[in-house]
């Protein structure tokens, strides 16, 4: 089977023409391929420790994995988990137990690691604790969601940052220098591809070539030209994975931040990738429960308003009622003192367990029950002058607690004086077992 670094039969893709040669060359890792970044100091120590190297498409974890095997002792055992399998994962081993035994370590890549199941990844244990292969897996997804905890006790986490502006210009005028001359773009243009990358270094130079090869001599291409040269490429979104939920916490926090722009932009974004604009609907739904609550009760309402609409309109036209509703909820007063009280009384519930309602405010259908005090000295708060009779509500072995604390926002300033309004009242009827 063919190596995942041998080159392919023909010409060479510009992508892998300017594969780096050396730690130096790698660009927008410098925290981790510099000489103080922990692989500059592996590579410089001939020392090297199992990892895993976690980051988006494009930003260099398979290059990073091939350097790493260059610059150490160790035989070199590519595989994709995409292809691979479990009889695979036994040749490498034993091969490398054989070279253990002459002396030998094996760097062993396993590209796209996230793709074996548990009990793959299980296999790996053994041989990576005692050191038969020293370990480098490469992905796109969390490892915290997507590997085992056993396998990630045992690999240092590397994180690869998704390559930005600077070092895609750097990947281009690399480019420019293979390719003979300069990229027929103009600086509008020239800043468009970049964009069009998304961070993905790979991708940009697949653009970059196509550029190279097809447009015509004559003016540089402006953005729309360029547009028409290339296809645009979809943002890179995975509804199940991580950026699902990179994306979804940038809209909650940016309502909750009162950034009504930005959530509508993140919104887009995950429109634009292909959500289900149920499950964002879903969400803001929440989010009016969670961080308005009753600053605005009409943010429940409105949530339900906007997803009803958009079930009965479908898409496109539904997704305006959404785009309504976030602009509704990001600009609406904000409170958390609902979501606070319910998790401060469930914590409550929890540490006392199963203390009966007091006897008072228990029926008593029969004679018996009556004779043992339920219902007895219950007042019916309706009948007093102030329709408030101050009774205390909890259990007896309990003394009162606030749970609920309005905020001085929206709706909340109402019922904060209500609220302190029957604690006067309370206090003066002698209600409860001491105040809050």
């Amino acid at each position: 089977m063919r190596s995942l670094f041998e080159d392919a039969a023909g010409a060479r893709p510009l992508a892998d023409l300017l594969r780096p040669q050396r730690l130096d060359q790698v660009v927008g890792q410098d925290h981790l391929v510099g000489p103080d970044g922990p692989l500059g100091r592996m590579v410089a120590a001939r020392k090297l420790h199992s990892i895993i190297l976690w980051g988006p498409p494009g930003c260099g974890k398979t290059t990073l994995a091939r350097l790493l095997a260059e610059h150490s002792d160790l035989a070199f055992e590519p595989l994709s988990a995409v292809f691979s399998g479990v009889a695979d994962l036994r040749k490498v081993f034993d091969a490398a137990a054989k070279r253990r035994q002459g002396g030998q370590g094996t760097l062993l890549f396993i590209d796209e690691i996230h793709r074996f199941n548990r009990a793959q990844q299980d296999g790996f244990l053994p041989y990576v604790e005692d050191g038969t292969v020293v370990l480098v897996g490469a992905t796109t997804e969390n490892p915290s969601f997507e590997l085992n905890p056993a396998l990630l006790s045992r690999c240092r986490v590397m994180v690869l940052h998704r390559l930005d502006d600077a070092a895609l210009e750097k990947l281009l005028v690399r480019a420019e220098t293979e390719g003979g001359k300069p990229l027929p773009l103009t600086e509008e243009a020239r800043a468009a591809l970049r964009a069009m990358a998304d961070g993905d270094g790979r991708y940009l130079l697949n653009l970059a070539e196509a550029v190279l090869e097809l447009a015509k001599p004559g003016e540089p291409l402006d953005p729309a030209a360029l547009a028409d040269l290339v296809q645009k490429r979809a943002p890179i979104y995975d509804k199940g994975q991580e950026s699902h939920y990179n994306l979804i916490s940038a809209l909650h926090k940016s309502l909750r931040g009162s950034d009504t722009d930005a959530a509508l932009y993140w919104m887009a974004r995950m429109l634009a990738g292909g959500e289900d604009p149920r499950y964002i609907a879903r969400r803001l739904a929440r989010f009016a429960v969670e961080d308005i609550g009753l600053a605005d009760p009409n943010a429940a309402v409105q949530a339900l308003a906007a997803w009803d609409i958009y079930e009965r309109l479908g898409s496109p036209e539904g997704e305006l009622a959404l785009a309504q509703l976030v602009i509704y909820l990001g600009t609406a007063p904000k409170s958390n003192a609902s979501y606070t009280a319910y998790k401060a009384a469930m914590r409550a519930a929890k540490e006392t367990g199963s203390l009966a309602p007091p006897k008072h405010i228990l029926n008593a259908p029969t004679k018996l029950m009556r004779d043992i005090g339920y219902g007895k000295g219950y007042i019916y708060d309706h009948d007093t002058e102030d329709g408030f009779s101050g009774q205390d509500y909890f259990p007896e072995e309990m003394k009162r607690r606030r749970f609920y604390e309005p905020r001085e926002r929206g709706f909340e300033r109402e019922i904060l004086k209500r609220l302190s309004y029957w604690d006067k009242l309370r206090q003066s009827k002698g209600g409860g077992k001491g105040e809050p």
